[in-house]
């Protein structure tokens, strides 16, 4: 395979690297200050033609190939720049399964960044097993009342609306009875309290009360009990690292670390290189393939665990190296953590792959 760039996607990463240099230096990548910029960020990417770049045309985006996403990813990590706001598993679970008045009145405004969203589908007593969600959505007159409670969402406390879950049928297998709304943020019958994270981090995720919130009927994306097709959609997107952009962010942050070494490498660090090399690797062979037109389906699941991996070994040599001394790399170690449980925890992973994939009766 052919890595090289082809002169336009050429032109296109200098041009991205000239505005970066002009502009990155105003925004954070990193802590509470990256969260409270991010909105601002998001319309600085969009106007400088650097954010959408492989969504259609008719919604606001370029249509080019996503070999585009991963160069802005790239650069963005090469210059320390603040990542890519992560809605492309929105924009996907929109525009497969909602319809044609729901995407133009929603998918414009997601891509251009004027209106922040937030997904709710996680609750208290369903992360790993989403279909035993108990927040429920009642059908009154020509809407919907909502009560639940959703948890580990992000940007809940700047959201104009959310993508929820909720269950509209309790008479039938609990994975026919979820259906999907799109759920104004800004009204009094939802509560949003933060969530402060053990590196610190107060404001990247909420947990989310609804108590009798109202949603038109109009607004349920697909019909009644579509709710888990979308949510399939949804994270099988969210699991494949070429849309996510981590492994250039490893290998800057590797590279970093083994700046301050003094020319004694931890064993921790060279694995997490072997690893971060590997990911990066496997990264442009999914780009390859997605070119290709092929749909990965339940193998995002693979992803998901190399990129657990990948980034716990880089947690653990930020720790090698700098034990409990450096904020940032300490700060990296504690978030790496997360990393099994957040978008499906391993074991579900596992599970998934084990069933879906070898055909193994689990």
């Amino acid at each position: 395979m052919d890595f090289r760039d082809s002169p336009e996607e050429a032109a296109f990463r200098d041009r991205l690297r000239t505005w970066l240099a002009d502009n990155a230096a105003s925004f954070k990548a990193s802590g509470d200050e990256y969260w409270a910029q991010q909105g601002t960020w998001h319309q600085a990417l969009y106007a400088a033609g650097f954010f959408g770049t492989s969504w259609p045309k008719e919604f606001g985006g370029q249509e080019l190939a996503p070999v585009y996403d991963v160069i802005v990813d790239e650069e963005l990590a090469r210059a320390g720049a603040p990542p890519r706001p992560s809605l492309g598993y929105l924009v996907v679970g929109l525009g497969h399964h909602g319809s044609k008045e729901l995407q133009q009145r929603f998918l414009p405004g997601m891509i251009k960044g004027t209106e922040r969203w937030c997904q709710g589908f996680s609750e208290p007593g369903a992360g790993s097993d989403l279909a035993s969600l108990i927040t429920t959505a009642t059908r009154d007159g020509d809407n919907y009342i909502i009560n639940g409670h959703k948890i580990w969402t992000s940007y809940s406390d700047v959201a104009d609306w959310c993508l929820v879950l909720a269950r509209t049928d309790m008479d039938v297998a609990r994975h026919k009875g979820i259906s999907a709304f799109i759920v104004s943020m800004h009204q009094d019958s939802i509560e949003q309290r933060p969530l402060q994270m053990i590196n610190g981090v107060t404001t990247e995720f909420g947990q989310v009360t609804f108590d009798g919130a109202v949603v038109p009927a109009s607004h349920m994306v697909g019909e009644p009990g579509d709710g888990w097709r979308l949510a399939m959609t949804v994270v099988s997107h969210e699991r494949e690292p070429s849309t996510l952009g981590y492994s250039a962010r490893y290998g800057k942050l590797l590279r970093e670390m083994a700046s301050r070494t003094g020319g004694e490498v931890p064993d921790e660090l060279t694995w997490a290189a072997v690893q971060a090399e590997m990911l990066r690797l496997h990264v442009r062979r999914r780009l390859s393939e997605q070119l290709d037109g092929i749909n990965h389906g339940p193998q995002g699941s693979l992803d998901k665990l190399l990129m657990t991996w990948v980034e716990q070994s880089v947690g653990h040599a930020a720790l090698a190296v700098s034990g409990t001394r450096d904020p940032e790399l300490l700060s990296a170690y504690l978030y790496s953590r997360a990393q099994s449980v957040m978008g499906g925890t391993s074991q579900i992973q596992k599970n998934i792959i084990a069933s879906r994939i070898l055909g193994l009766g689990v």
